[in-house]
């Protein structure tokens, strides 16, 4: 193990400070204290309202800088504050350690070894073995859940996402949060992902002492309120994150290089490249204005195309042709659903939508279905044609 006093140099180099946010855990508060205070004097507690001898504790530790809140406002909160103090202080990395004695501060060298190497900013967080005999069977599903959760909303796979010991990259974290309790925890980690900062595992010790440790977990309050985060979280995913990236990464091509890598280059099989195209050309025929692009994009990820070209096939009804491809949707719509009124495709607006707006539905659905097929079938056999073209050339 490295020195003490050589991490305590590196700390102060690489300007990270520690910060422990407590409620009622007196017990174990003063272990707490002591080990991480032997690797670094910036120190800051988070009293988040306790009523025991917290206060009592804390008066011996004159060096500590401590914020206290006059009444339990969440770990979230006290967590908040804390990580806006540091920033306040102009440290770059906070470490967060909880107080509840689960936590070995014997374990800061790991964060601060991770650190060290490191030339981008990175979020750590201490993987704790959730198999080991002293973790209770709940606290080891709640974590498994919360891995499985993190990784749909960012692609990031982790093996703990609970922990409290952590690092925070101050200066690229976000600046503002929603949440106040525990489900805070999820929604730091999930916003720094998106926000493109790498978020990672550094091995940890844990320790459930049950004559100790003071758990202010109530499962069914606080597993609702993650579980609430979590449903905002997946939405936020699939209808804002996804297609942000997509045109950040889009609006770096060329058509010239669009053509060559995703149509002719890509190496994505035909049926896979027309599956795409059948899929964009659905979602752009269909009933479906404001939400098609999300909801192309979010269906070529699930279902694994090629989110490139059902993106850009989606666009078949842009602005010249959004009259035509109405008119063809009401005509069509006609056919199966008859209206005593006419219309004309000079005259083609939202009130002529308003008032065919059951032959509408109905057409857009249908064109779409046969346009997805006749386009999807066409871009097969032609890219078969080429890639036999291709092959016998070579």
């Amino acid at each position: 193990m490295v020195k003490h006093e050589t991490i305590a140099a590196e700390m102060k180099r690489l300007g990270i400070a520690v910060i422990v946010p407590t409620y009622n855990n007196a017990k174990t508060l003063r272990r707490v204290l002591d080990g991480v205070l032997s690797y670094t004097a910036d120190v800051i507690v988070v009293n988040d309202g306790s009523t025991d001898e917290t206060p009592a504790i804390l008066a011996d530790y004159p060096d500590v800088d401590v914020l206290t809140l006059p009444h339990n406002q969440g770990k979230g909160m006290a967590l908040r504050k804390g990580i806006r103090h540091a920033r306040e202080r102009d440290f770059t990395y906070a470490i967060t350690i909880d107080s509840d004695g689960q936590h070995y501060p014997a374990d800061i060298p790991v964060f601060v070894e991770a650190f060290a190497p490191s030339t981008h900013p990175v979020l750590l967080i201490g993987s704790r073995n959730m198999d080991h005999e002293s973790v209770p069977r709940k606290s080891s599903f709640g974590n498994r859940f919360s891995n499985f959760w993190f990784w749909f909303e960012t692609g990031i796979k982790l093996t703990d996402t609970q922990s409290g010991f952590r690092a925070y990259p101050l200066k690229v974290i976000s600046k503002k949060y929603y949440t106040r309790k525990f489900e805070f925890e999820i929604e730091i980690i999930v916003r720094a992902a998106w926000k493109g900062v790498e978020v990672k595992n550094v091995p940890v010790q844990v320790l459930y002492d049950p004559d100790e440790r003071v758990s202010h977990f109530r499962p069914f309050k606080d597993f609702t309120r993650i579980s609430i985060l979590n449903t905002v979280l997946v939405f936020l995913t699939f209808f804002y994150i996804l297609p942000r990236n997509f045109f950040r990464s889009f609006k770096k091509k060329r058509w010239s290089d669009f053509i060559k890598e995703n149509i002719l280059g890509s190496t994505d099989s035909p049926e896979k490249k027309a599956l795409s195209i059948s899929l964009g050309v659905f979602m752009g025929i269909a009933p479906l204005w404001g939400f098609q692009t999300a909801i192309t994009i979010t269906l070529a990820v699930l279902l694994r195309l090629n989110k490139v070209l059902a993106f850009v096939f989606s666009n078949i009804s842009f602005a010249p042709l959004i009259p035509l491809v109405i008119y063809a949707s009401l005509l069509v719509g006609g056919m199966v659903y008859p209206s005593a009124n006419t219309f004309q495709l000079e005259g083609i607006s939202l009130d002529t939508i308003k008032v065919h707006l059951g032959q509408y539905i109905i057409g857009s659905l249908l064109l779409a279905s046969a346009m997805s097929v006749l386009i999807g079938l066409s871009s097969y056999f032609f890219l078969k044609l080429y890639r036999q073209k291709s092959i016998s050339a070579q």
